[in-house]
């Protein structure tokens, strides 16, 4: 999805969340004009702690009902209008609390990069509410559903503890790991008041030239297949319970494999290659019970997938049995008929298609507009309407949002808390892959010796980071607290090893140890993250490492990237390599490995390319790689 800068959000009131403290939602609703687009008429909820619950006023506000009770019931008490809204997600920066109550809008989001001023988590929290409050003074109360790309932690706010993207995390071959890692996220994203996190992307990346590789846990299905185990952390034991938000399983389907590694391209292949390869990721999702899928910007065969009522509807929740919503991507349906903007070609083709809850940004009363006009001419049937809304509201009532909707503020502090980041830097130090290790350079003593650390990634937490990380595309530099790389060695060694610093390598002599270059890509997202030409190493990163390698010191390569690079032109000159990835905030456990605090077990997710030329190279093609699929040295403890 693409993203927006920040912006301040509506004022801010206070919120419980999701099974747990505070409040329950009004009973003595005023129930004229719910059709009609009148002020609210609801009483305000009762406050934050209230020690008793009124008795509920309509059976779609009892929690003892089953929940398809109460939404039959609620469904039975909505007007078009109130359907439509439900149906629409508009972005914070574009909507008010009073568009909110006005036109029923049943789903916010922020983009990248879109965070309340200032950005931090009780700012989030505040903000959230006050788009929560809009919703619930509306005549029926029902309450709002907020989005936000947590895609590794809650990276869209200052503070929060940074995972390693989800390329490292296939790199650990560790799925319980990966559900501790949902569930960490899922208490953040909780504690800033979110509902809804689109996340994990179970993309099969087949082609390393997309700008969107690192979000893929592997180039084989049974990898994303098995870290779909994220779903269970990001979800609980139930939606309802506290600290767990609905999971998305995106992009549907078939991202990972277009021509070229094009982002937002078209996928070739046949529907039997379609279902080995692209399908089996949102199998294992939907077999977790994951609550909602998001649909892919590519084509297939041409067909955009926005529009693609067979593997939407017959396959997805048909065949598949998904039960949850799906969501379009950020302006996804504009694109279906080619033409710039919002039609009703679009809107009509993209719901039918099996689409439920719309992301339409900007433009979302224009959506409203043309939905209203296209169902009232028969064009959108009025059960299509219905089975969104059921869908959408199923979600609504088994996350506990009608009972408490507001944010659970015990959940505020987790936000970048020791515990959840000493998980990334295990999490880290699990996703290194050692590629080569010449005369056994690696594990590096601690103690009694002299290390030169260079190269650009080395002192940068926006680098090693990478894109989706406070902003949209990334940054570089300080943009958020951490650990950098170069920091992370400097806490590893002991005190009689002396650590000196350069980026471009300068001051280096005969008298150091060992020299470490930490290099590599500087950050992307979508879109400018794809790289149709050369994947290797700018000038940069080659003339630093170049003047290491001149001193005569032996040299450890540490590679900062969201995907394999070209290499292997250098490689024979580097005494020892490691695959970093893009490792998040808590950079020592990169140090962990470099220098034996922990033992090295990562294994490729992707095959690592001779050349550039060898796009698109994956396990069993019969191409020969530089590293296989599966590739990965180990080593013990350092010597003295």
């Amino acid at each position: 999805m693409k993203r927006l800068n920040a912006r301040t959000g509506p004022p801010s009131s206070e919120r419980s969340h999701r099974g747990r403290r505070g409040l329950a939602l009004l009973t003595g609703l005023a129930m004229t004009g719910i059709g009609a687009v009148v002020p609210a008429t609801a009483a305000a909820p009762s406050p934050a702690g209230a020690s008793a619950r009124p008795a509920a006023a309509f059976p779609y506000q009892d929690p003892s009902l089953p929940v398809a009770t109460r939404v039959d019931d609620l469904l039975s008490r909505m007007s078009l209008d109130e359907k439509l809204g439900q149906m629409t997600q508009a972005e914070r920066g574009s909507v008010t609390g009073s568009d909110i109550t006005t036109y029923r809008i049943g789903s916010v989001l922020s983009g990248g990069g879109s965070a309340p001023s200032p950005n931090n988590a009780a700012s989030w929290a505040d903000m959230y509410d006050g788009f929560q409050n809009a919703a619930l003074a509306t005549p029926l109360a029902v309450p709002l559903i907020y989005g936000v790309d947590a895609v590794h932690g809650h990276n869209n706010v200052y503070g929060a503890t940074v995972f390693p993207h989800n390329i490292g995390l296939g790199a650990t071959r560790d799925p319980a790991l990966v559900q501790e890692i949902g569930r960490a996220t899922a208490e953040e994203v909780s504690g800033t008041g979110i509902d809804w996190n689109f996340a994990p992307c179970l993309c099969v990346a087949r082609n390393d030239r997309w700008g969107r590789t690192y979000e893929s846990y592997g180039e084989k299905p049974e990898l994303p297949s098995s870290m779909a185990s994220v779903i269970t952390g990001l979800q609980g034991t139930a939606l309802n319970a506290p600290g767990s938000v609905l999971a998305t399983a995106k992009h549907y389907v078939g991202d990972g494999g277009t021509a070229g590694g094009r982002d937002q391209g078209d996928t070739q292949l046949s529907e039997a290659e379609l279902r080995a390869i692209h399908l089996p990721p949102f199998q294992a999702a939907v077999q977790r019970g994951v609550g909602s899928v998001m649909v892919s910007f590519s084509s297939w065969n041409g067909a955009k997938l926005h529009g693609h009522q067979y593997l939407i509807t017959s396959v997805l929740k048909g065949e598949l049995g998904f039960s949850g919503f799906v969501v379009s991507d950020w302006d996804g349906v504009n694109q279906i008929d080619g033409a710039t903007g919002l039609s009703a070609s679009d809107v009509r083709t993209s719901v039918n298609a099996g689409i439920d809850m719309v992301m339409v940004p900007t433009a979302w009363r224009t959506f409203i507009s043309l939905l209203r006009t296209e169902v009232q001419a028969g064009r959108v049937p009025t059960s299509r309407i219905d089975d969104a809304n059921r869908r959408i509201l199923t979600k609504k009532f088994e996350l506990g949002l009608f009972e408490h909707p507001r944010t659970d503020r015990s959940y505020t502090a987790t936000v970048g808390s020791a515990q959840h980041r000493a998980l990334a830097r295990t999490a880290v130090a699990r996703s290194q892959v050692v590629l080569k290790n010449s005369g056994a350079m690696l594990p590096l003593a601690r103690d009694n010796g002299k290390i030169f650390v260079a190269g650009k990634s080395a002192s940068n937490i926006g680098y090693q980071s990478g894109g989706w990380t406070i902003s949209w595309q990334g940054s570089s530099g300080n943009i958020t607290p951490g650990t950098t790389i170069l920091q992370g060695i400097r806490d590893t060694v002991g005190p009689s090893t002396t650590v000196t610093f350069n980026q471009n390598g300068s001051g280096i002599d005969g008298s150091y140890r060992a020299a470490i270059a930490v290099v590599g890509e500087t950050p992307y997202a979508e879109g400018q993250g794809d790289r149709p030409g050369g994947l290797g190493l700018d000038s940069a990163d080659l003339n630093t490492i170049n003047t290491l390698r001149a001193s005569g010191v032996p040299v450890v390569v540490v590679l900062v990237s969201g995907r394999p690079l070209d290499i292997a032109a250098q490689l024979p000159g580097w005494n020892a390599a490691v695959a970093s990835w893009l490792p998040g905030t808590e950079g020592r456990g990169v140090a962990d490995v470099l220098f034996g605090v922990v033992r090295p077990t990562g294994k490729l997710p992707v095959t690592w390319m001779s050349s550039a030329g060898q796009q698109p190279i994956n396990d069993g093609d019969g191409k020969t790689p530089l590293f296989p699929y599966g590739f990965g040295l180990t080593y013990g403890a350092p010597g003295p």
